[in-house]
């Protein structure tokens, strides 16, 4: 298992001590700088997110004991010929299985790296996924695995431990591998866009909280929810197109000014459109796949959209 001995501290520490032995050259190397100021960065990101390294692997570990669960709970009330019937191969189903299997390991891999951090790993929770057959299973897990890269991808920038975010990226990678499986047997493109999105931890959460009913005592994120966002009512988040008039349904969308629609590949990472509460807003021309949206009380020319402009969602969407 990773080691996550080295903190931040420690490397700046030892960087010190070899430029005091040194005084006759530059105190730092420019590798050594590059990474004094790559930490430095991390740390500062994930000060200002109000989340250390521990937080972000309990993070991460909430949202794995959430997939084990959920990939658990499904094949245990839906039996392989309910998935043959849907015209899934016999390797298909095989393969799905294999996807809970390794969200289980990656809980274990993440309780140990807590425990060795001298952390309290966060407990499973009770979930209500809402299973009602097995074709609603396989669209909730094509949506959850694309949540599960996002979710890795946007937390990297915030992990200060090079340990940690090596930890991370090797499950990321795999994420990715249960992403394109789960998108292939739903029938949906497998790779719809060059880029995956990140989203920041508490986007990530708002998606997840839904299925949580309740956690043992100890086992609460320090993190909150964003109010929910919805379609209106007869509209569905599947197929749109882009161009197309969406109305948005959410407690806070008195307030929203824009609607963010937040993808890869787009500069900055989110495109915003006008939204009026009575009419909804326009989805914005070259967006595919999965799309993520909220309402924000701002549109940024930069296309960052930032947690504090964020008045409700994220919503899936999937746009054709």
């Amino acid at each position: 298992m990773p080691s996550i001995m080295k903190t931040l501290g420690a490397v700046v520490a030892g960087l010190a001590v070899i430029a005091s032995a040194a005084p006759a050259v530059p105190k730092l190397t420019r590798s050594q700088m590059k990474i004094h100021e790559f930490m430095k960065r991390q740390n500062a990101l994930a000060a200002a997110a109000g989340l250390s390294d521990p937080d972000i692997l309990q993070f991460a570990l909430t949202l794995e004991l959430l997939e084990e669960a959920f990939y658990r709970e499904g094949f245990a009330k839906f039996p392989a010929s309910d998935f043959q019937a849907l015209g899934l191969t016999a390797e298909q189903i095989t393969d799905l299985q294999r996807i809970g299997k390794t969200e289980e390991e990656h809980v274990v891999l993440l309780q140990g790296a807590l425990a060795q951090a001298g952390a309290r790993p966060v407990q499973a929770c009770q979930y209500n996924f809402g299973f009602t057959d097995a074709a609603g299973m396989l669209a909730t897990a094509a949506v959850l695995e694309n949540v599960g890269v996002s979710a890795y991808l946007g937390a990297a920038k915030l992990i200060a431990d090079p340990n940690i975010l090596t930890t991370a990226g090797s499950i990321l990678t795999v994420e990715a591998r249960h992403q394109t499986l789960a998108r292939t047997i739903a029938k949906v493109v497998a790779v719809p866009q060059g880029f995956d999105t990140p989203l920041s931890p508490q986007q990530v959460f708002s998606l997840a909280a839904p299925f949580i009913a309740s956690c043992p005592e100890g086992s609460n994120l320090i993190l909150t929810a964003f109010p929910t966002l919805a379609m209106a009512e007869g509209q569905s988040a599947q197929a749109i197109q882009a161009g197309a008039t969406i109305q948005l349904q959410s407690d806070a969308a008195a307030n929203a000014a824009f609607c963010a629609f937040t993808t890869g590949g787009i500069p900055g990472g989110t495109a915003f459109t006008a939204f009026d509460p009575a009419v909804g807003c326009v989805v914005p021309q070259n967006l595919a796949g999965i799309v993520y949206v909220n309402l924000a009380s701002a549109g940024p020319l930069n296309g960052q959209l930032t947690d504090d402009l964020v008045l409700a969602g994220p919503m899936v969407m999937q746009v054709s």
